[in-house]
C-alpha cells in the first residue's frame, strides 16, 4: 500500500541552514500548551504546487503547526533540517522569530521526521541516540516545541521509544505526535502501535491518516471502506479501545482532493465522525459503544493544500474541533 503525508513530490530541501553561531547560550523555552481539542496542520517547506506560505500566513485555527520536513545527516538516526529557498525566507532568524509569534498566539511549532521520502533509521543504541541528539539540537537551535513521527517505512519500536524517551527527558513540556498509516494502527502488537502505548505518559497525539488507504478492519471486527465517516470513526475505535486516552486520537484527513491519491473527505464528513465520537451523534452504520468526549481533534495535510481551497478545513473543522466538549 502506498501512503504518504506527501503525495506529490519529493522533498530535497535546501538553503538557508541554521549557522553555529545561531546556537542560543541555553536551551530554548517551550511553553506553548496544546488545548484539550486542537487541529494539527502540516506546514509545507517546499513548494509542490500548493500556496505556498510562511508560517505566519498559516491560519489561527492550528494549534499544532508540523513543519515538514526534517533531513536526514551522514549519521544514522541523525536529522537536521534546512529551509527551502522557494518558501522565501530571507534567513533563519525570520523563520525563528514566525515561530516565536506563533508561540506567543497559543500555537504549538514542532519538526516532522519523515513523510513519503523520509527514510530515517532508528534501530539501534547509536542511531537512537543520534535522532534524540539531533532532535534535542532542532528544539534548542530554533526554539521548536517537539517533535512529530511519520515514518511510513516502518520504525522499530524498542529504539524509536528509547529515542523519544531521552528527547523527553531533556525537554519535559516537548510536544510529541504520530501520523501512522492506517495499517500500522491495527493492533496494539505494531510497531507504531507499541512506540505510541510505550510513551504514553508524554504522548501528545497520534494524528494517523485516513487517508492513502485500502479498506480496513474497525474495532468491530467488520471491514470498511476509506472515505466514509464509518472508516474515520471504526479505526478511531481501534486505538481507544487499544489503550490510548483519547485525547491522544485524533483523524487526520487530506485537506483536499489534491493533496492526497485517495481518501478526501468533504469537512461535513470529518465533523460527524467527531460528534459521533465524542457525543455519539452523527455516526453512519458503525457506532461506538460509549463516547469519548476527550478526543483530541483533527489533523489535516497540508496548511498550504487547505490554502489553497480557501482555508475549508480551518475554518469549519477548526471550528467545529474547538467547539466540542
Amino acid at each position: 500500500m502506498a501512503a504518504a503525508l506527501l503525495t506529490t513530490a519529493g522533498v530535497v530541501a535546501a538553503g538557508t541552514a541554521h549557522a553555529s553561531e545561531d546556537r542560543p547560550a541555553a536551551p530554548a523555552t517551550h511553553t506553548a500548551a496544546v488545548p484539550g481539542h486542537a487541529v494539527t496542520g502540516y506546514w509545507q517547506n517546499f513548494n509542490n504546487g500548493a500556496t505556498v506560505q510562511k508560517l505566519k500566513d498559516v491560519d489561527d485555527a492550528y494549534d499544532i503547526i508540523a513543519v515538514s520536513f526534517a533531513d536526514t545527516t551522514g549519521q544514522p538516526g541523525g536529522v537536521t533540517f534546512n529551509l527551502d529557498p522557494a518558501v522565501g525566507y530571507g534567513s533563519a532568524d525570520d523563520f525563528k522569530a514566525d515561530i516565536k509569534a506563533k508561540q506567543a498566539a497559543g500555537k504549538s511549532v514542532i519538526i516532522s521526521v519523515g513523510g513519503e521520502k523520509g527514510a530515517v533509521s532508528v534501530s539501534d543504541d547509536a542511531s537512537a541516540k543520534n535522532f534524540a541528539d539531533s532532535i534535542n539540537k532542532l528544539m534548542d537551535d530554533y526554539g521548536f516545541d517537539g517533535v512529530d513521527i511519520d515514518l511510513e517505512n516502518g520504525l522499530n519500536s524498542t529504539y524509536m521509544t528509547q529515542a523519544l524517551k531521552a528527547v523527553h527527558a531533556a525537554h519535559g513540556d516537548v510536544v510529541v505526535t504520530m501520523a501512522p498509516q492506517t495499517i500500522d494502527m491495527q493492533s496494539p502488537q505494531n510497531e507504531y502501535f507499541k512506540t505510541a502505548l510505550a510513551i504514553k505518559d508524554f504522548l501528545t497525539v497520534v494524528n494517523m491518516q485516513y487517508y492513502n488507504s485500502g479498506s480496513m478492519n474497525g474495532c468491530d471486527g467488520k471491514v470498511y471502506s476509506a472515505g466514509t465517516v464509518d472508516f474515520l470513526t471504526s479505526l478511531a475505535c481501534v486505538q481507544l479501545e487499544g489503550g490510548l486516552d483519547p485525547s491522544q486520537v485524533g483523524i487526520g484527513v487530506p485537506a483536499s482532493s489534491r493533496a492526497a491519491g485517495s481518501g478526501y473527505v468533504a469537512p461535513s464528513v470529518v465533523n460527524a465522525a467527531l460528534d459521533c465520537l465524542t457525543k455519539g451523534s452523527g455516526c453512519g452504520d458503525f457506532k461506538p459503544s460509549k463516547t469519548y468526549p476527550g478526543l483530541r481533534g483533527a489533523m489535516t495535510w497540508s496548511t498550504n493544500w487547505d490554502a489553497t481551497g480557501g482555508n475549508e478545513f480551518a475554518s469549519q473543522v477548526g471550528a467545529h474541533v474547538h467547539g466540542l466538549p
